[in-house]
């Protein structure tokens, strides 16, 4: 029977190794990677290269959980893409093409188990719904922030508590969550990275979860 240590599990396009951390600190054999540098503070536990040369490497990889860049996936930003704002962003649909390509290469991986995480964006149309879409408030973060969950030979994750969300109201009536209301001021690389580290209940559940159906033999 296989043990934790057996199984080898690849967080794609993740620097702050939070997912990564949760299954190390479960006992399985995990690494983050990004082209950036990691910020987790456990480089020995990161790929700092392409996620395709990391998949092509030889190793094979048990589970892989993958965060492509969601800049031009995400719905957020649609009105960008009108022919008023050419000028100001010449290249975004060619952009956008780009990161359909990226995820759907990710998607299409040799890895048997993959979770694709993304906001809500233009994959539910351009590809398929995904399977789940989770809140940080239904995994103990008093946040709203809408996640999709694309899985392949992995369950749905299950709420492990359910919390009131930390909403802000400004004077138009606009709702806002905290978290994204707080990195407003922040640089721009500082602001993405902040928006898209995994919140530490929903990284949990996702090492627990599904740490124990691998155990368990699928």
């Amino acid at each position: 029977m296989k043990q934790k240590s057996d199984f080898k599990i690849l967080i794609a396009c993740e620097e702050s190794q939070t997912i990564c951390k949760a299954f190390r600190k479960q006992g399985f054999e995990a690494f983050s990677c990004d082209l950036l540098p990691c910020s987790g503070g456990h480089p020995e536990w990161h790929y700092q290269q392409d996620i395709f040369e990391v998949l092509e490497n030889g190793t094979k990889w048990d589970l892989m959980i993958a965060h492509p860049e969601c800049t031009r996936l995400t719905v957020a930003a649609n009105k960008y893409y009108k022919p008023e704002y050419a000028e100001r962003f010449p290249t975004i649909h060619e952009d956008r093409e780009k990161a359909v390509e990226f995820f759907m290469k990710l998607a299409n991986a040799n890895v048997y188990h993959i979770a694709i995480e993304n906001p809500i964006g233009i994959m539910s149309s351009r590809w398929r719904k995904p399977e789940q879409v989770i809140q940080p408030y239904q995994f103990g973060d008093p946040e709203r922030k809408g996640t999709c969950l694309w899985l392949k030979n992995l369950p749905k994750l299950i709420p492990t508590n359910i919390v009131e969300p930390d909403i802000i109201t400004h004077k138009s009536g606009r709702t806002d969550s905290k978290l994204h209301f707080e990195t407003l001021k922040l640089p721009k690389e500082e602001r993405r990275k902040a928006r898209s580290k995994t919140f530490e209940g929903i990284a949990e559940a996702i090492a627990t979860q599904w740490g124990s159906f691998l155990l368990n033999g699928y």
